[in-house]
């Protein structure tokens, strides 16, 4: 069984250039495409969990949710200063540089921030 996250975009063209440069640094891309709607997976294969970004289907202006974040579990602490840096240089906004956060874990090293729309995605690196 696979699983799928969607976040609202206002502006596909600027949010698809913030998710191809994030995702990129952690071996996502795009499997899918068509108008107002692209979809990620790890290699760009579709296979296992999926991340579209699309406008709403009820037309209606996507917002972000309160409480929701979509987060992406990395291997290293500099894979996550990577994605960190990409979203800060393709639109996305501050919610917490790359830091360890020790009341998580010990090991526990990651970033916050939100994309174009002001979705909240996080990077975390547990090791």
């Amino acid at each position: 069984m696979s699983v799928y996250l969607t976040v609202g975009a206002l502006d596909s063209a600027r949010s698809n250039a913030f998710y191809d440069a994030t995702l990129a640094t952690i071996g996502w891309k795009a499997h899918t495409d068509f108008p107002d709607w692209r979809a990620y997976s790890e290699g760009g294969t579709g296979n296992g969990p999926v991340l579209w970004v699309c406008k709403p289907f009820n037309n209606e202006p996507a917002s972000a949710g309160n409480g929701s974040m979509v987060g992406f579990m990395v291997q290293s602490r500099q894979d996550v200063d990577a994605f960190y840096q990409a979203g800060m240089a393709n639109g996305g906004t501050d919610e917490g540089a790359p830091n360890p956060r020790p009341h998580y874990g010990p090991h526990w090293y990651a970033a916050y921030m939100r994309d174009p729309s002001g979705n909240k995605i996080s990077v975390v690196y547990n090791g």
